[in-house]
């Protein structure tokens, strides 16, 4: 992880937010190129369960939503983190991350709050900063963050960023059933940020305080959801494998029982393994009718769906999945890290999907030579029209490869003298750096991203 943060920091894929102030914990900025790569996973994840499918509306909800939103939906008493703090040095940890990280091998997901401070205690446990061995007992703290709207603050002013963005679909239900002509099973689908005020293992973008989510609310019929809850689950993988994800780094894990989300009946996740460990990167939740019953109940609404031909009036079942999309950004960049010897130095280069990374062709001229320059301009020009490319001229051209390499920029095309007489480019492919000779005109006959 070490390694590929700092390379992810030396070639504009993140940098630690506020860096210049000495960082804010739990926050990064995207730079250029992970800005690139993330947007081309929301693109292509978009376009995949949106755009081409009949069964999918999208949406594009508020960040900030009424404060009774998050009381209907159970985040205000049911969203919490068991949390415990050092008395010497202040510093608040939860308690499950203490006690895993002390004693190799115990997993404590689920227990009472009673029950971490009983383990805590009669293995004094220390506070993972400062060595004190004075820790409280184990709290549980609501994860979502507060703030105040209007110009004076008060309890009646308070509200909260958004912990989740399925809300924001269930709010709409019925705005949506009634301006667009969609029958069950269908989809309402989203993208957008969600904020969790939670202690995290600072493990890169993995987990955040601020984090872009993907997901969309799937309602059907109470009878279809075991059959429909396996169809997103083949799905969901499919989408995993086509990202170029190793396959032996991926495993669905089912949450047991006391793991679950509150709202949920049968939750599982794609785990993706670190060298740190198994970590989740997808979702998928059998929500029931949850969160409709409930916006029913505190809002006085009807959210019922009516069947457009039989006229039956129902509450939909929901199958939600998740795709968390920083943390995918930064497991597709851990899993296309990549070393190997290259006359006797290490080559570091990343092995992403061309239909994902973030540059697909670069264009060199092989001298700073003016003749050179303009051909291949125009060369870069040309492919520009069809994919994202960039030029580079600063003259050596084993830099240039390397630098591309490190990018992920799965072609790099070098003009040379011959070029100007055969009208011919040199195309190097970056995982084997096998190079071919082919015509200008022909590139895009060789290159298919």
């Amino acid at each position: 992880m070490n390694k590929i943060t700092a390379l992810c920091k030396r070639r504009g894929f993140y940098f630690p937010s506020s860096d210049i102030y000495g960082g804010l914990a739990n926050c990064w900025d995207f730079g250029h190129y992970g800005t690139l790569l993330k947007n081309n996973l929301r693109d292509l994840w978009w376009k995949k369960f949106v755009i081409d499918r009949d069964d999918m509306v999208a949406i594009d909800a508020a960040i900030l939503q009424s404060p009774s939103v998050w009381k209907a939906s159970g985040h205000i008493t049911g969203f919490n983190d068991a949390m415990v703090d050092c008395k010497k040095c202040h510093n608040r940890t939860r308690a499950d991350y203490l006690i895993e990280d002390q004693i190799k091998g115990k997993k404590v997901e689920g227990l009472k709050t009673e029950e971490l401070t009983q383990i805590i205690v009669e293995n004094k446990l220390k506070c993972p900063k400062c060595g004190a061995m004075e820790l409280t007992d184990v709290r549980t703290f609501n994860l979502l963050f507060t703030t105040n709207i209007g110009i004076i603050e008060g309890e009646k002013s308070e509200i909260y960023l958004r912990g989740e963005i399925a809300q924001g679909i269930f709010i709409n239900f019925k705005n949506v059933t009634d301006t667009m002509r969609v029958r069950l099973p269908f989809g309402i689908a989203q993208q957008g940020k969600a904020f969790r005020n939670e202690i995290t293992m600072g493990n890169a973008v993995h987990r955040t305080l601020e984090f872009d989510l993907m997901e969309f609310e799937y309602f059907i019929r109470k009878e279809e959801w075991k059959k429909v809850y396996k169809y997103w689950q083949d799905t969901i993988w499919s989408f995993a494998l086509n990202l170029g994800i190793s396959k032996d780094r991926l495993r669905w894990r089912e949450h047991e029982e006391f793991e679950r989300s509150f709202y949920s009946t049968k939750t599982m996740d794609v785990e993706y393994k670190y060298t740190h460990g198994w970590m989740e990167i997808f979702g998928l939740a059998y929500r029931t009718d949850y969160d409709l019953k409930n916006h029913m109940k505190h809002s006085g609404k009807d959210l019922s769906y009516v069947d457009p031909i039989t006229r039956e009036k129902i509450v939909p079942h929901v199958i939600e999945p998740t795709f968390g999309l920083s943390r995918l950004t930064g497991v597709i960049l851990s899993d296309a890290y990549r070393e190997d010897i290259v006359n006797g130095k290490i080559r570091v280069f990343l092995k992403i999907n061309p239909s994902i990374a973030p540059v697909k062709i670069a264009v060199f001229p092989l001298q700073k030579d003016k003749r050179l320059y303009n051909l291949a301009r125009q060369v870069y020009l040309e492919c520009k029209h069809k994919y994202h490319c960039e030029f580079d001229d600063s003259g050596n051209i084993g830099k240039m490869y390397r630098r591309q390499d490190e990018i992920g920029t799965p072609y790099c095309i070098t003009v040379d003298y011959e070029s100007l007489k055969d009208k011919a480019i040199t195309i190097r492919e970056r995982d084997s750096m096998k190079q071919e000779r082919i015509p200008i005109v022909k590139i895009f006959d060789f290159i298919k991203i």
